[in-house]
């Protein structure tokens, strides 16, 4: 028989699957012997067949009120007891962390009559009548579906009656009104009656968590985090504790670091007379956790002893959320805690030099995606001017757009192109879709807790919270500086969320001190801490990885900023960039030639051009690889647009002009090489195979530069890959010719010139047929996005913004294939082709050079499949080589790797 609930003893932190990370967590605490309120887990499967059916699994509720009688007579007290009742919570806890996205209700259990046993036990009718109306409001708004708007207005009236500036204010009269209200509140919109049964609560409050997985915000949030949706969510259920029972209460969160820089802690926000949604929702600005010091000094010692036996135990940085209720702590929830990417680098050297985890578990504990963040451009501070205001740094970065003031416009602009910077006063798990369409978050409330930190720091959105001397109007879309200064929607500001400050207009941006020390070796001395991890992470990551990181690079600059960032070689150099310009006319002319001397004198005019841009990356990537492609792109893109000439050509005789014959010409040239699609046309193998003297023309470039650099002293490893081949005949055809050239130069020059000959996978057929095209191919390299294309039968340029939103929305893609490898259609054919080429020539070399040689999860999957190498952008080798050297640990055990 299946088993649906769990109490805190009989779990530990390796039953996350099954008990969500808040659940297995509790357990764990609750085994390390810490002070954690007692109560039981309703698991992950009970959700999914919840889901499934829309009823309670069978048998449910019968263990729900089992595993309730042990926690009420552990407290000696019963469920909603009139006199002296049992409160429970009932929060969501998923597998993975979703801050804010699912739902919680606290307060179960009070009703009329068992809020005055409260207030006559606790001794305070105003905490009594403060957590009743906490009840209903989040089970009318979560369990009941009433607007939560609703609810905020009925206690800002309320508020605004009475001249109260927040909720602390208020009498416990006042409060006892505004329970009333919410009760009326509730009638009219949903025609029932708040329950007060406090069974039914507590079925209802569970189911509403089930439900609550499929909500919009959280399904958002699973697709920007790549969580996947058949996972759902445990709920636990557990005794309230009181944080809002007077000066010696309240809640807090607390980090064993600092979670934004990775500096050691203790570091959070406490918030005195209050319950843990209030810390952080933002709604009141807290004191920093060393304030906790002076206010209620045990439990702030006792507080930091656990901090850190959880650290100890957890091996990484934990995020802690606490309540004290009269002097006595309690420890409500852990988990590792969410950080930037500064902080991951931070924390994970500082680990390793403590002892604490070895060397290799630290290059585990960090990321490419991170180290691209850390990588992007900052804010000239010289060149800012003064600040408009400044709060906490929450999560660090540059960014700037245009200022808005809900999550519905930041969408709609951002949508059209523009970039935008959401302003809040506080944000909530609604204004979710306004965060990812966000350049920045600014709120003028809420500390590195808030709401807005943990999400902008998990999706490693920019944030500055708790800028209290702006005041934000969001029904007026606009701010006001302390100097009086107003600014309206659609103002540009600028964002740091590095040192919380915030500017007026676009400020300008500099490089990183990462991406300084990359491309220079300088390091800055403000910056040296994270510098020096990021290097230890990437020496580390080199020692480790198996598969090599080139670089795709088209000029001697690029080719030299490359080897800077340490790529292995160049493995996709692409000829047809080297046409432009104006060089363009002189493939003009190829094009329009009238027979071969014509074609040959153009030809001859573009060999030695190629061959000094070959020298120059030969010469920047001495003794590495350099694969160059041979032309590939349709000849139409080197001809003027068909409508644009003949409009030209109408134009003269319709003012009775002779046309130019130049232009009569290119028209009838691109008439004839017009394609209905180009992208499936002539190009490729199949231009060098029909226009004479092409491939000759570059291979005689390739090979006398690697005669040049060979008689300067150097050491030019060239490689000549033939695109688009679908038939090893095509290869054959291509080799021979490539070979005859090669033949011809070392001949000419007496230097014997070697270059390997392999092919571009980047057709279907190509991938199905690789055993053949191994027999006269050296070497393999995926060209993982035409692969992708043609797979597919899509163009990227046409699809991405036709139709791609609506298939992220729908689910059909977890994200964009051209982002990240489709493994099981791209990626099995990528499989089979490796399979089989090796099979039919054993050590074939393999690589893949399109863009997903820069993606981290794509690197992972390229590992798996056997490759030899990737090849990326020159920006993107370190995320590469970091993410190479993770992935050949990954399944590994690495805290015993020292």
């Amino acid at each position: 028989m299946v088993r649906y609930v769990y109490d805190f003893a009989e779990g530990g932190r390796d039953m996350a699957d099954l008990l969500g990370g808040k659940g297995a967590n509790l357990a764990e605490m609750t085994r390390l012997g810490l002070p954690v309120p007692p109560g039981f887990i309703v698991t992950t499967e009970a959700c999914r067949a919840f889901l499934a059916t829309g009823a309670e699994p069978d048998g449910m509720s019968r263990e729900v009120s089992r595993h309730l009688s042990a926690v009420e007579a552990g407290a000696g007290r019963l469920l909603g007891q009139p006199d002296d009742p049992l409160l429970l919570s009932v929060r969501s806890g998923a597998r993975f962390s979703m801050p804010g996205m699912m739902e919680t209700v606290l307060d179960i259990g009070l009703n009329d009559d068992s809020v005055l046993g409260l207030a006559k036990s606790s001794g305070s009718e105003r905490f009594a009548w403060d957590s009743y109306r906490r009840l209903v409001q989040m089970f009318g708004s979560t369990v009941m579906g009433v607007d939560s708007a609703l609810f905020e207005r009925a206690l800002e009236r309320l508020k605004e009656l009475r001249g109260a500036p927040d909720d602390l204010h208020l009498e416990a009269g006042d409060l006892a009104e505004l329970v009333d209200a919410y009760k009326i509140l509730i009638r009219d919109e949903t025609g029932e009656d708040f329950p007060q049964s406090p069974a039914e609560q507590l079925r209802r409050a569970i189911l509403a968590v089930f439900r609550s997985w499929n909500g919009e915000r959280a399904r958002l949030y699973r697709r920007r985090e790549h969580i996947p949706d058949d996972l759902g969510t445990a709920v636990t259920v557990q005794r309230m504790v009181f944080g809002n029972l007077g000066a010696d209460s309240g809640s807090g969160v607390a980090f064993t670091r600092d979670p934004a820089t990775g500096q050691p802690g203790p570091y959070g926000d406490y918030l005195s007379n209050a319950q843990g949604e209030d810390v952080v929702s933002g709604i009141r600005n807290t004191v920093p956790l060393a304030g906790l010091e002076r206010l209620v000094p045990d439990a702030y010692r006792e507080l930091c002893a656990h901090l850190r036996t959880l650290e100890q135990h957890y091996r990484d940085l934990c995020d802690i959320e606490f309540t004290i209720e009269r002097g006595k702590l309690w420890m409500l929830q852990t988990r590792v805690g969410k950080r930037t990417a500064e902080a991951a680098f931070a924390i994970a050297a500082e680990l390793v030099d403590e002892g604490l985890i070895a060397p290799d578990e630290g290059v585990a504990r960090v990321s490419g995606e991170g180290l691209a963040r850390l990588m992007f451009p900052r804010f000239d501070v010289s060149a800012t001017g003064a600040a408009l205001a400044h709060g906490i740094a929450a999560s660090p970065g540059a960014a700037f757009g245009a200022v808005v003031f809900d999550s519905a416009e930041a969408v709609r602009r951002a949508a059209a192109g523009e970039k935008v910077v959401l302003v809040r006063q506080e944000t909530t798990p609604d204004d979710l879709p306004g965060m990812v369409a966000a350049q920045a978050v600014l709120t003028s409330r809420g500390g590195k807790t808030s709401h807005a930190a943990v999400v902008a720091r998990g999706m490693g959105k920019v944030c500055v919270c708790g800028a209290e001397e702006l005041a934000v109007d969001t029904e007026a879309r606009r701010f006001t500086t302390r100097d009086g200064t107003v600014f309206e929607e659609g103002t540009v500001l600028s964002v740091d969320g590095s040192a919380g400050a915030v500017y007026p207009g676009a400020a300008p941006l500099v490089d990183s001190a990462v991406m300084r020390y990359l491309e220079t070796g300088e390091r800055d001395p403000e910056s040296a801490g994270v510098v020096d991890a990021v290097a230890r992470a990437l020496r580390q990551a080199d020692t480790v990885r198996r598969l090599e990181v080139r670089a795709n690079a088209d000029t001697p600059e690029d080719a030299a900023r490359a080897r800077r960032f340490g790529a292995q070689g160049i493995g996709l150099c692409r000829t047809e960039h080297m046409f432009l310009g104006d060089r363009r006319k002189l493939v003009e002319e190829m094009i329009l030639a009238s027979g071969d001397a014509e074609r040959d004198r153009a030809l001859e005019a573009l060999l030695p051009l190629q061959r000094r841009d070959f020298t120059g990356i030969l010469e920047a990537m001495d003794g590495l690889p350099v694969t160059i492609r041979l032309l590939d792109p349709p000849l139409h893109e080197f001809l003027p647009d068909r409508t644009e000439l003949a409009v030209r050509i109408a134009a003269a005789e319709a003012a009775g002009n002779p046309p130019d014959p130049h232009d009569t010409e290119l028209l009838g040239a691109v008439n004839r090489m017009h394609e209905e699609n180009p992208m499936l046309g002539l190009r490729g193998v199949r231009l060098g195979l029909v226009v004479p003297g092409l491939v000759a023309m570059q291979v005689r470039a390739v090979a006398e530069a690697v005669v040049e650099r060979t008689r300067a002293g150097g050491s030019p490893q060239a490689e000549i890959m033939v695109p688009l081949v679908g038939a090893v005949e095509e290869l054959r055809l291509a080799r021979e010719e490539v070979e005859r050239v090669l033949a011809e130069v070392s001949e000419e020059s007496g230097v014997p010139v070697r270059c390997p000959v392999g092919t571009m996978i980047e057709l279907p057929r190509a991938a199905l047929t690789a055993g053949r095209i191994a027999e006269e191919a050296e070497f393999f390299s995926f060209g993982t996005n035409d692969l992708t294309q043609t797979t597919w039968g899509f163009s990227r340029d046409d699809v991405e913004a036709a139709f791609f939103s609506a298939y992220l929305d729908k689910g059909v893609f977890a994200t964009s294939p051209f982002e990240t490898i489709d493994r099981t259609g791209v990626g099995r054919l990528v499989e089979i082709a490796v399979a089989e080429g090796r099979a039919a020539r054993p050590g074939l070399k393999i690589g893949v050079c399109g863009e997903h040689g820069g993606d981290p999860d794509s690197v992972h999957f390229f590992h798996t499949a056997g490759l030899d190498y990737v090849s990326c952008s020159p920006f993107r080798v370190p995320v590469a080589r970091l993410e190479a050297g993770r992935a050949a640990l990954e399944g590994t055990d690495t805290s015993d790797s020292r």
